[in-house]
């Protein structure tokens, strides 16, 4: 086959693969954020609209989502935007202890001092007091927190899993952090991040079994709570 030809199929492709993957960050903020309601049947056509796409990668990006559990899919009936359930949430909650406190050990082992002074150096910054941040900035540097010490295991797979579970759970963490566990969530990083250097594994787990809360009826409180926020924002048009 023609050279010219090849390298004109691969720009088409590498243009539709980004294409999907604009569409898919779109989608997953509006799903993370619950622009999408609840239980609310993903309207293709609008959505394909509002995003200026065909309705094939548009799918594509639904479907991808489904897989990361932000959508079902209901044969005959369409995608949807999955409910907050209690128990699903409950079961992510366990699953990111289990996973943290796997990789912290795995972070004892190989964490460099350079890589833990980077975080250290993060810290710095994300402990500082700004006003102008916004409770969606405090759980994006939550979330990054967690994933810079997930990446001193070493295991990139484990931490692609701890990135969806976080995703999957930044509402509820939202949630939480508007009700003012900021302070004390700063100072329970800087523990965890002490056991890690001083090679303390004990200690390290035993500190994110606490600071990773998934009691049961904080998570029912926190979805009561999300729900009134979600409907709220929607009668107020925010």
């Amino acid at each position: 086959m023609d050279k010219a030809v090849l390298s004109k199929q691969s720009t088409s492709i590498n243009h539709q693969v980004s294409i999907v993957e604009r569409v898919y960050e779109q989608l997953k903020d509006l799903a993370i954020r619950f622009k999408l309601l609840p239980g609310d049947r993903v309207n293709e056509v609008e959505l394909a609209r509002q995003l200026g796409v065909s309705r094939t990668p548009l799918r594509e990006a639904l479907n991808r989502l489904v897989s990361e559990g932000f959508l079902i899919f209901v044969p005959g009936k369409g995608f949807f935007r999955r409910s907050l359930d209690v128990k699903e949430i409950f079961d992510l909650y366990e699953m990111r202890q289990a996973l943290e406190m796997a990789l912290a050990e795995m972070a004892v082992q190989r964490a460099t001092p350079e890589k833990i002074q980077e975080i250290r150096d993060f810290l710095v910054v994300s402990m500082t007091e700004d006003p102008n941040r916004t409770v969606n900035d405090l759980v994006s540097l939550d979330e990054e927190f967690h994933e810079r010490m997930a990446s001193l295991s070493g295991n990139l797979e484990m931490l692609h899993t701890l990135r969806t579970i976080n995703a999957r759970i930044r509402f509820i963490r939202w949630v939480n952090m508007e009700n003012g566990r900021r302070r004390q969530t700063q100072c329970e990083h800087e523990a965890i991040l002490d056991a890690i250097a001083n090679h303390d594994v004990e200690k390290a787990r035993s500190l994110l079994q606490a600071h990773i809360d998934g009691r049961l009826e904080q998570i029912t409180l926190a979805i009561r709570e999300g729900y009134a926020m979600i409907y709220m924002n929607r009668s107020t048009g925010q």
